[in-house]
């Protein structure tokens, strides 16, 4: 295949720069960065995330944002669905779809 005519790979994004009706795959989850989260349980977050399903190769969709602000986020992963706070999501790195890219 020409190499010109790849896709080239999206880049990883914070899950909390996308928005209603976007999609992802989870890339990784910052566990150690407090300055994600804004406080001290930065690991904590992390651990929990990864605990409800937030895991590296995990499709996940943002079905709602709640206005005015945007926040929480609703985030379908797998057959759950979760409220997130935006710094929360900011923890999770996340491979954008293109649009149509199937159901999470």
């Amino acid at each position: 295949m020409d190499s010109s005519r790849r896709s080239p790979v999206p880049a990883s994004v914070p899950l909390a720069s996308l928005h209603k009706g976007d999609r992802g795959v989870v890339a990784e989850i910052l566990e150690t960065d407090a300055g994600i989260v804004g406080d001290s349980n930065g690991a904590t977050i992390g651990r929990r995330l990864i605990e409800i399903g937030f895991v590296p190769g995990e499709r996940v969709q943002v079905i709602e944002e709640v206005w005015p602000g945007g926040d929480p986020l609703a985030v379908r992963v797998g057959a759950s669905v979760f409220a997130l706070r935006r710094r929360e999501a900011r923890a999770v790195m996340v491979r954008p779809e293109a649009a149509g890219g199937g159901q999470p």
